[in-house]
């Protein structure tokens, strides 16, 4: 491989471990990526020494730890190319797009609006504008993809045309693909569309600068990107954020408490109800800066070169049908497969007994399942820490249970 970052394995303490007395090979980082020290010991650091209350005392600890909440927002900033008030921390992707859909949403769409989703989203890009969708009377239309599993734009075209809402994946969970997501997003701006993307998958692994998307909502998740769980990011412009309400009410979120009423904090503190998960927000700046010191640019190569690598190995496993862009140039490293023969559990039980990491099922993506007329699937997806000796291993491991189901 040009792009050798196999020496960053030593940050991940849990590679060291022994499965089934196998060196673990982790193949799931799409689901939720491991943890280097460096983010281990930025957390540590704040619980042992100095944990308080953010905002609420008036004492060094409070200060302390409120000092890193806010330099956390103001790495993750950088990191998408935007200023520190226009991030709002969340507890993940999912409370993000939540916040949207009901704080937007039910503010603005009525009887018989359009929400144009596509057949690629997660389900926490669907459930959300499902619900806002009946309690408001909008109606929800989705864009298909074309049998090379990119988007297609045609009818993308056709159907945010009068959309009042367009949400979008920045790269699929499931088949990798990454859409046009700021060609998409110009579309529907054009057309008056709110654009939401889900950014779960595509923020981890390549350079993201939310200006050049164009959306007006981007979420994202930390513990997908080598952070912490319970840590998440809502990117909004502001005018967007100015005319949408809080989802959730409470402590801090507020200017000030009458009986009857209550005025709400400047943006973004207003959608941060309660305490909020300051400590996960610190290991999510040193991931960060864990990344950037490899540098995004890296990463992506590194992930489209072991996709390359596992897509051709792959290849030549008989009966073996691979789901997504047969292109890594325009992918990422997402794979998700069947194998005649075997179910997809079945496939990644016998893994594990070979130390291997992988995921099978719908990936929280029924709709897409039954698309692409496969209701379960086998899943790999890669990060800074896979090497070439791990798709070594997940292809001999995809011998073996040929041979043990007998399948030629």
């Amino acid at each position: 491989m040009k792009t050798d970052l196999s020496h960053l394995r030593a940050d991940f303490p849990i590679l060291s471990r022994l499965i089934h007395d196998r060196p673990l090979v982790f193949l799931d980082s799409a689901a939720s990526s491991q943890k280097p020290v460096q983010v281990l010991d930025a957390m540590d650091d704040l619980y042992r020494s100095r944990y308080g209350n953010v905002y609420r005392g008036a004492y060094t600890l409070s200060e302390e730890s409120t000092m890193a909440y806010e330099s956390a927002r103001s790495t993750v900033a950088r990191f998408i190319g935007t200023s520190p008030n226009q991030v709002a921390f969340t507890r993940g992707a999912t409370s993000a797009l939540n916040s949207v859909a009901y704080g937007w949403g039910l503010n603005h769409l009525g009887q018989g609006d359009t929400i144009v989703l596509t057949l690629m989203e997660h389900h926490a890009n669907v459930v959300p504008w499902q619900m806002v969708a009946r309690y408001t009377g909008a109606r929800l239309a989705y864009t298909p993809f074309t049998a090379d599993y990119r988007m297609d734009l045609d009818a993308f075209e056709g159907l945010v045309d009068g959309a009042r809402v367009v949400a979008i994946t920045g790269m699929s969970n499931v088949l990798g693909t990454i859409p046009p997501v700021a060609e998409m997003a110009a579309m529907a701006s054009a057309s008056g569309a709110l654009v939401v993307v889900d950014a779960a998958q595509l923020v981890p692994h390549v350079p993201v600068d939310v200006d050049r998307i164009g959306a007006d909502f981007l979420a994202f998740s930390g513990h997908k990107m080598l952070g912490p769980t319970g840590i998440g990011v809502l990117w909004g412009r502001m005018e967007r954020f100015e005319e949408m309400e809080p989802y959730e009410g409470g402590g801090e979120m507020i200017s000030d408490v009458q009986l009857e009423s209550s005025t709400w904090a400047s943006i973004p503190h207003r959608f941060e109800a309660g305490t909020p998960p300051f400590v996960e927000a610190v290991g999510l700046a040193a991931a960060m800066d864990y990344l950037d010191s490899i540098g995004m640019q890296t990463v992506a190569a590194h992930d489209q070169e072991l996709t390359t690598l596992a897509l051709e190995r792959l290849a030549e496993i008989p009966g073996l049908t691979i789901y997504g862009p047969g292109n890594a140039t325009d992918r990422g490293g997402v794979i998700s497969f069947t194998m005649e023969g075997i179910h997809p559990h079945d496939i990644a039980t016998i893994l594990d007994g070979e130390g291997i990491a992988i995921r099978a099922g719908h990936h929280c993506a029924r709709p897409l399942a039954r698309t692409i007329g496969a209701p379960a699937t086998a899943r790999v997806s890669f990060y800074v820490y896979n090497v070439p000796a791990d798709v070594d291993a997940l292809v001999a491991g995809l011998h073996k249970a040929r041979k043990l189901f007998d399948v030629t």
